[in-house]
C-alpha cells in the first residue's frame, strides 16, 4: 500500500516492480548487475519506498531491448 511522507506519496518495491511490469527477482538483478544505479530511499526499517519518478526510470530500463 503506498505510503504518503510529508506529503508525497511512496510505494515498496513490490507495488514498484509491478507498475514498472517487471518481476522484484528482475529489479534484485538488475541492481546486483549495475544495471540500475541504486534507486529509491529506505525507510528505518531498510525496506526500499519508490517514487513515481523512480518508477518511470525502471519502466526506461524495462523498456531497453538488449542485443540490437
Amino acid at each position: 500500500m503506498a505510503q504518503k511522507v510529508k506529503g508525497r506519496t511512496y510505494y515498496r518495491t513490490s507495488e514498484a516492480c509491478e507498475m514498472a511490469g517487471i518481476s522484484k527477482a528482475t529489479f534484485f538483478r538488475w541492481l546486483k548487475e549495475g544495471t540500475l544505479p541504486e534507486i529509491g530511499r529506505k525507510d528505518r526499517n531498510g525496506w526500499r519506498l519508490f517514487t513515481k519518478s523512480d518508477i518511470s526510470r525502471i519502466k526506461a530500463e524495462a523498456g531497453k531491448i538488449n542485443g540490437i
